[in-house]
């Protein structure tokens, strides 16, 4: 009987290691599952972290992309603004040479007509308002109806 006694104690010991075994096993199971459980989480939460960062610089490039549209925008309006301002700037020197032109002629006829007689009115002295009149209305008749001519076909290089 004794034989049979050990036999049963040496069962129950190895019933015994072989529960503590499971029990290790299985704790070992369980914390296996945890930490791929936690490392899921922590692998989500990277992936909602990209994701966040990606939907961000998305963000950031459309907003980008429209203030450089703006300023693209702005900067060719400016051009334009400029371009029509040197044309009028042409357009205003050339009449600018245009005028001061004929004030020198009408200056040089006022300095003609103004010099003294030059001989020209010696015989009546009565007629030279008259003809000086004369001839300064129908020489301001004259540049009267002449337009300043300028145009940007003038200035084009």
């Amino acid at each position: 009987m004794a034989s049979s006694s050990g036999n049963s104690s040496g069962s129950s010991a190895r019933g015994q290691i072989s529960g503590s075994e499971e029990d290790l096993q299985l704790l070992m199971d369980q914390r296996k599952r945890k930490r791929m459980q936690s490392n899921r989480e922590s692998a989500r939460r990277s992936r909602m972290r990209k994701q966040k960062h990606l939907d961000d610089l998305m963000a950031q490039v459309a907003h980008l992309r429209k203030e450089n549209n703006h300023l693209l925008t702005n900067i060719n309006l400016t051009n334009q603004h400029c371009l029509n301002v040197e044309t009028q700037n042409s357009v205003l020197r050339a009449q600018m040479v245009e005028l001061s032109q004929r004030l020198d002629s009408l200056n040089d006829i006022l300095n003609f007509l103004n010099t003294g007689n030059n001989g020209i009115f010696d015989t009546d002295q009565d007629l030279q308002p008259n003809v000086a009149d004369s001839f300064m209305n129908s020489w301001n008749q004259f540049y009267l109806n002449q337009p300043i001519v300028a145009s940007v076909d003038m200035f084009q290089c």
